[in-house]
């Protein structure tokens, strides 16, 4: 017969595991916020950049039909004839759609700009006009 021999079974202890959670909990809140500070300055930049392509893009418009959209028509005249314009080439956007800013919010288009030929602008994360930080407004003057 062959002799059976005991096996002993080790595991982690309950402090152990509560020190471990307890460092994971410190960096976490160490880390954390310094991850979410950078994740707002890319949605800001990231806004930044799409405004400066609907600008290069509405030029285009511009080029091509002799006007920028109106006010009314907006930047959707850029995937969508505004029904007047025989000579509109479009869409003008590759995804055949105006983007959203990072947020999930509509840039705003105002023709006649106030501060250039047009001006396209994002409220921020908050979606109201100033703001610092994540809510602040990203725009095509500055």
């Amino acid at each position: 017969m062959r002799s059976m021999k005991s096996i002993r079974v080790q595991g982690f202890t309950l402090v152990e595991l509560l020190v471990v959670l307890a460092i994971l909990g410190l960096l976490a809140g160490l880390v954390g916020p310094q991850v979410m500070k950078f994740l707002g300055s890319s949605k800001t930049k990231t806004a930044k950049l799409q405004i400066d392509d609907l600008a290069a893009t509405l030029d285009l418009y511009r080029l091509e039909l002799g006007r920028y959209p109106t006010e009314s028509e907006g930047i959707k005249a850029l995937v969508e004839n505004p029904g007047n314009m025989p000579n509109w080439n479009g869409p003008y956007l590759k995804k055949n759609q105006v983007p959203k800013d990072p947020w999930g919010y509509e840039y705003q288009y105002r023709f006649p700009g106030q501060h250039g030929s047009f001006d396209i602008w994002s409220l921020g994360a908050d979606n109201r006009e100033g703001g610092e930080g994540e809510n602040m407004d990203v725009r095509s003057w500055d």
